[in-house]
């Protein structure tokens, strides 16, 4: 994605200029933005899915923005379907 994962933006360096680094920052409306694409997605996988997903390993760096900003949940490679037994039980 054009602005890589949220992981560059918390932790990572950006260097401006060849003497001029600062941290990457976010406005608190981007991160407000971000939390709720993330929040939105997950609802998504756990309630409106045919069968449920569970991400099951989401962190900075699998939270990648697009060049507006807005948040995509990647890496599936830990994915948990829930068989439909668990669905109905509780």
């Amino acid at each position: 994605m054009v602005n890589e994962s949220l992981e560059e933006w918390l932790y990572r360096i950006h260097t401006t200029g060849e003497t001029n680094e600062r941290p990457r920052s976010l406005t608190i409306s981007q991160r407000l933005n971000i939390v709720i694409d993330v929040a939105m997605a997950l609802d998504y996988l756990h309630h409106h899915c045919e069968t449920r997903i569970v991400h099951c390993d989401l962190k900075p760096s699998n939270i990648l923005l697009n060049e507006d900003m807005i948040a995509h949940v990647g890496d599936f490679g830990l994915v948990r379907f829930l068989p439909k037994a668990a669905e109905n039980s509780s």
